[in-house]
């Protein structure tokens, strides 16, 4: 009896090129090689394929005392699926003809373009930010602003998706974002995946605040908060108040809401509806129940409740949204 093999799969793997330039922190730049570099047989299906890029084939000094030979040089840049600037080495200066150009030429390509902190000087220098929301690190947001006045500055969220051009806050949050690019591209649950491997929580919105102001905090309240946000997630399907949470908490609801706006730069009721629309995803993703069914099950009083939370976090509806899964 014959045996007829599927032929391979020859398709080309996504394209994810990054920026090393001297003077560097390496640690956003170790970022995105975590994230795209490493293999992960484990998800079983077609991930990233990485490339080191600079404007000279020459060692690149770095903070802290050592020195990067990118593999590859603007040419690969330019060709990518996907192009990841980290930051730049001075934001009051224009970036160089030479990645003015590989930008401009990767954009009209139709390539995703991305910014971690003051990366978005790259981009908004090469004119793709222009009529664009974005942001970056809340010390660059008013030279930002003052430089490229087309741009809209957002200076108080971790990252803003604007689809082909994405742009997050300090190093920190570019972790955010490029978790995010995953989840884009392959679902939460692979995402997820990810940031367990990081030892990362799998999901902070984009519009969380970049940076709060945190005092002395009593070590009762610390553990009180999260034990409200702990116990909310293991009941997102039942109705979960302001007063339900502070009372897991231990704490009056005065007191509740103003630790938990301190310690997650956001409200309660804001953070449970996230939870629940990041709660929805996989349910969306790999199952086929009725809207209404996935909806309650998250813990929203209504599918007109659950669309609209919905399409406000994700930028589309929850069908458009299972559409996209069963389409992969």
């Amino acid at each position: 009896m014959l045996i007829e093999l599927a032929p391979p799969d020859d398709r080309p793997r996504h394209q994810v090129a990054v920026l090393a330039f001297a003077g560097m922190a390496p640690f956003e730049l170790s970022c995105v090689v975590e994230v795209f570099g490493l293999p992960r047989p484990e998800l079983d299906i077609d991930w990233y394929e990485l490339a080191v890029c600079a404007e000279q084939a020459a060692p690149l000094p770095v903070v802290g005392g050592f020195s990067i030979l990118a593999a590859h040089g603007l040419d690969t840049l330019a060709a990518a699926d996907t192009v990841i600037i980290p930051g730049v080495p001075d934001v009051r200066t224009e970036p160089s003809p030479a990645l003015t150009a590989a930008l401009r030429s990767a954009y009209a390509r139709g390539a995703r373009l991305v910014s971690i902190c003051s990366g978005a000087f790259a981009l908004a220098g090469a004119g793709v930010l222009d009529g664009r929301r974005a942001t970056t690190h809340w010390r660059y947001a008013g030279l930002l602003a003052q430089r490229y006045p087309e741009i809209e500055v957002t200076p108080d969220v971790l990252y803003v998706d604007n689809g082909p051009v994405l742009t997050s806050a300090g190093s920190a949050a570019g972790l955010d974002l490029l978790l995010h690019i995953v989840r884009r591209d392959h679902g939460a649950a692979v995402a997820n995946t990810v940031a367990r491997r990081l030892v990362l929580p799998p999901h902070r919105d984009g519009g969380q605040a970049q940076f709060i102001e945190v005092g002395v905090r009593d070590v009762t309240d610390d553990d009180g908060i999260a034990r409200a946000m702990a116990w909310s997630l293991d009941h997102l399907a039942e109705p979960i108040t302001v007063g339900v949470m502070a009372q897991r908490a231990r704490m009056s609801e005065r007191s509740f809401l103003r630790n938990f706006s301190r310690q997650t730069g956001t409200t309660p009721i804001r953070w449970l509806i996230d939870r629940r629309v990041q709660a929805s995803l996989p349910l969306l993703e790999i199952g086929d129940a009725p809207i209404e069914q996935v909806s309650a099950a998250v813990g929203f009083d209504s599918p007109v409740t659950f669309r609209h939370h919905f399409g406000r976090s994700m930028r589309t509806s929850p069908s458009a949204y299972r559409r996209a899964f069963t389409r992969r």
